[in-house]
């Protein structure tokens, strides 16, 4: 069995964010979806759909609120394709690189 690792973030500080006070579960369920997704992650409506339990409609919604809050990306190849989606921390910072000091 594989384990999905999470940052406490998502669970701690994220979840009430887009649940309680965006009022968007289907949100939640649909980053999680993705993080959870093989990288990078080709994925329809329906089968966010079906792997999230939400409607197709409720699925595009909640795409678009991750991508209006920059959560998500999605690319496409063409119109007729999968988007390939990736999940974003923007609560992860990057580490600074090691500092060189001259002697």
């Amino acid at each position: 069995m594989d384990a999905l690792r999470l940052d406490r973030y998502v669970i701690d500080t994220l979840m009430a964010d887009l649940v309680g006070h965006d009022r968007k579960p289907s949100a939640y369920l649909v980053y999680l979806a993705v993080a959870a997704a093989e990288r990078p992650a080709a994925l329809g409506y329906g089968e966010l759909a079906e792997r999230t339990g939400l409607s197709r409609r409720a699925c595009q919604q909640a795409v678009a609120h991750l991508r209006r809050r920059g959560l998500i990306e999605a690319a496409r190849q063409s119109a007729n394709d999968a988007a390939v989606y990736r999940a974003l921390t923007p609560w992860v910072r990057p580490k600074p690189p090691p500092s060189t000091s001259l002697p």
